[in-house]
C-alpha cells in the first residue's frame, strides 16, 4: 500500500520584534495577532484548514501550471479514493493515465488559460492514438473532475472548470473514435478448453465464477473469515466491492457445487487468503516430480537450484491482473495459433481466441436470466437496478422465437 506523502506543516511561531504570532504560508509570512491569543490561534488554524485542503500550496495559485495542478489533484486522490480497508482504489491510477497526455501537451501552460479548445486538443490527441469512444470520455470526465476540484479549493478561477464543462462528450458515430467491441459471455467451448491448461487454483477460480456470478475482484479476496458456512447455501461477504464507498454491502451466494470447489482451499487462518499463487506454485513444483523420470541420484534435486535473491516471487494472493494473465497463457496453449501465421495473423488469432476473467460474470447473469428471470439475475449480481443486470445478461431470443411461433 503506497504512502501519502504532504509537505511539512507550517509552525505557530512567535515574531519577537512584534510579539505577534507568525505563520510562513506559500512563502509568506501571515501575522496572525498576540501571541498565544485564542484569535491568534484561531486564525492559524484557519489558514491551516485551507493550506491541508489543497495539499498544501507549493507557489502562488495565479501562477499554478497544468503539471502542477495536476500533482496537487493526484495527491488529493491518493487520499481520497480508498476503500475501507485503506487500500487505494484503480481509480488512483486511472487519473495517473487521462492526465498522462494532458502533461505531455500541456504540462507548461499556466492553468488558469487552459480552455476548451485546449481540451479538445487532448481529446483529438486520444483518437489519433487509437483510444475508444468510451475510454476517452472517461478520462475527459476524470481531467474535468480535476479541475472542478482545482476550482473548488481556489486554486484556479472556477470560471476554467465552466468553460470544460461546454465540451460534450462524444457521441455514437459521431467522431472519429472507434467504437469498443460489446462485452459478450466467453463461448463455453473457450471455457472448457482452457481448464486443463491453467493450475488447479486457477481452474477453481473460474468455475466459482461461473456458479456464483462473482466478479473477479471479489473472489480473490476470500478468504475464511468472510464466510458463513452455517446454513445450507454459505454466503460470502467481501471486505472490498465495487460499490462499497457507496455504502453498499454485497453479499455473495454459494450453493453446493461451488461449496464442493471451495472446500479443498478453506484455511485455519481466518485472515489468509483463501487463492495464493505461492501455493500454486509449489503445487505445480509437486506434479513436476511426481512426474520425473531421472532418478533422485542424477540431475537437480528437488528445492537445489533456486535462485538466492530471484527477480520475482510469487504472493500470497492473485491480482485481477496476474489472474486474467494466467487464464491469458492457458487460452494460448488450448488454442495455439497455426505455426506458418505472420506476426499480424497471430495477433488476431490471439485476440479472437483469449478472454477476460470479467466476461465470466456475463456467462453467469445469461444463464441466471434465462433459467430464473430477470430480478433473480438481479439479486445475485448485486445490482440496485434491472437495467444494469440487464447490461451482463444476454437476452434469451429462444423465448421469443417460441412466442411468435404461437401466435405468428
Amino acid at each position: 500500500m503506497s504512502t501519502v506523502t504532504f509537505p511539512r506543516v507550517p509552525s505557530y511561531r512567535l515574531h519577537k520584534p512584534t510579539g505577534q504570532a507568525v505563520a510562513t504560508i506559500n512563502g509568506r509570512d501571515r501575522y496572525l495577532g498576540r501571541h498565544n491569543s485564542a484569535a491568534s490561534r484561531q486564525e492559524y488554524k484557519r489558514l491551516i484548514a485551507e493550506w491541508a485542503a489543497t495539499g498544501g500550496s507549493p507557489a502562488d495559485n495565479a501562477e499554478l501550471t497544468v503539471a502542477e495542478v495536476i500533482q496537487r489533484f493526484r495527491r488529493y486522490a491518493e487520499s481520497y479514493y480508498r476503500g475501507p480497508d485503506g487500500q487505494q482504489t484503480c481509480e488512483v491510477d486511472n487519473i495517473r493515465k487521462a492526465c498522462r497526455l494532458l502533461r505531455l501537451l500541456y504540462g507548461d501552460t499556466a492553468a488558469k488559460d487552459f480552455g476548451p479548445l485546449a481540451l479538445q486538443a487532448v481529446r483529438g490527441s486520444l483518437i489519433d492514438k487509437g483510444y475508444c469512444r468510451t475510454s476517452i470520455n472517461r478520462d475527459i470526465g476524470r481531467i474535468k473532475l480535476m479541475f472542478k476540484w482545482s476550482g473548488s479549493q481556489e486554486l484556479i478561477p472556477a470560471s476554467v472548470y465552466h468553460g470544460l464543462q461546454t465540451v460534450a462528450g462524444l457521441r455514437i458515430g459521431r467522431s472519429g473514435a472507434k467504437e469498443s467491441d460489446p462485452v459478450k459471455p466467453v463461448p463455453q467451448a473457450f471455457v472448457d478448453g482452457v481448464l486443463d491448461h491453467v493450475p488447479p487454483t486457477v481452474a477453481a477460480l473460474i468455475n466459482l465464477q461461473l456458479l456464483t456470478a462473482a466478479r473477479p475482484g471479489e473472489l480473490l479476496i476470500m478468504r475464511t473469515g468472510d464466510l458463513d458456512t452455517s446454513g445450507r447455501i454459505w454466503t460470502y461477504t467481501p471486505e472490498r466491492h465495487k460499490t462499497a464507498h457507496r455504502g453498499h454491502r454485497r453479499t455473495i451466494y454459494i450453493g453446493p457445487r461451488a461449496q464442493a470447489i471451495l472446500r479443498p482451499f478453506l484455511k485455519t487462518d481466518l485472515t489468509a487468503f483463501l487463492f495464493s499463487p505461492a501455493e500454486a506454485v509449489q503445487q505445480f513444483r509437486a506434479i513436476r516430480h511426481t512426474q520425473r523420470i531421472t532418478a533422485l541420484s542424477c540431475g537437480n534435486r528437488p528445492g537445489t537450484n533456486r535462485q538466492r535473491k530471484p527477480r520475482w516471487t510469487p504472493g500470497n494472493k492473485y491480482s485481477v491482473h496476474s489472474y486474467a494473465r494466467a487464464i491469458a497463457r492457458g487460452c494460448d496453449k488450448a488454442f495455439p495459433a497455426p505455426k506458418d501465421a505472420t506476426e499480424d495473423e497471430t495477433r488476431q488469432w490471439r485476440k479472437a481466441h483469449r478472454w477476460s476473467p470479467h466476461r465470466l460474470r456475463h456467462n453467469a447473469a445469461t444463464n441466471l436470466r434465462k433459467e430464473f428471470g430477470l430480478d433473480v439475475a438481479r439479486i445475485v449480481l448485486g445490482h440496485r437496478s434491472a437495467a444494469i443486470t440487464e447490461v451482463y445478461a444476454e437476452l434469451d431470443h429462444g423465448k421469443a422465437l417460441e412466442v411468435i411461433g404461437r401466435v405468428g
